[in-house]
């Protein structure tokens, strides 16, 4: 089973250069300044979100980071999958199927309603994987975005 550890502060350092790989990765781009900025706060206990390790505590192979709120449909709080990375080198073998298996669980049980996630149209492995885990596209609806 893959570990999953919720991250702390004195983890900063071994969560930013995933992040970074992340973020590399989708084309994200964010100095270091306002990328520590938005993490610190998670790490150090926000009600608004957590991260997590994921694999060995001192050399995590990946992290996912879920933002909390509060949704009048699913009658509770609700989680939105904001990032998830696992390192290309293990990939394709099984790790984020068992995260998705074992986040879920461990988030119900502390009274979450729904777990949310958004991947790109085109990333169809991405699409099959979510869609074997049981989450659902919401024909009628579309995310949208606007920064304040």
């Amino acid at each position: 089973m893959t570990a999953l550890n919720l991250a702390k502060p004195e983890d900063f350092d071994r969560l930013i250069p995933l992040v970074a790989a992340y973020h590399n990765e989708e084309g994200i781009s964010m100095d270091a300044e306002t990328r520590r900025n938005a993490l610190m706060p998670l790490l150090e206990g926000s009600p608004h979100g957590a991260i997590y390790l994921i694999g060995p505590g001192r050399a995590p192979i990946g992290y996912i980071v879920v933002c909390f709120g509060w949704s009048i449909e699913f009658a509770g709080m609700d989680g939105f999958i904001d990032e998830f990375f696992i390192r290309p080198g293990v990939r394709g073998r099984g790790i984020g199927s068992e995260v998705l298996r074992q986040l879920p669980k461990a988030l119900g049980a502390a009274g979450l309603k729904a777990l949310h996630l958004e991947v790109a149209h085109d990333n169809d492995r991405a699409q099959n994987l979510y869609t074997r885990l049981r989450f659902e596209p919401r024909e009628n609806y579309m995310l949208m975005s606007r920064k304040i």
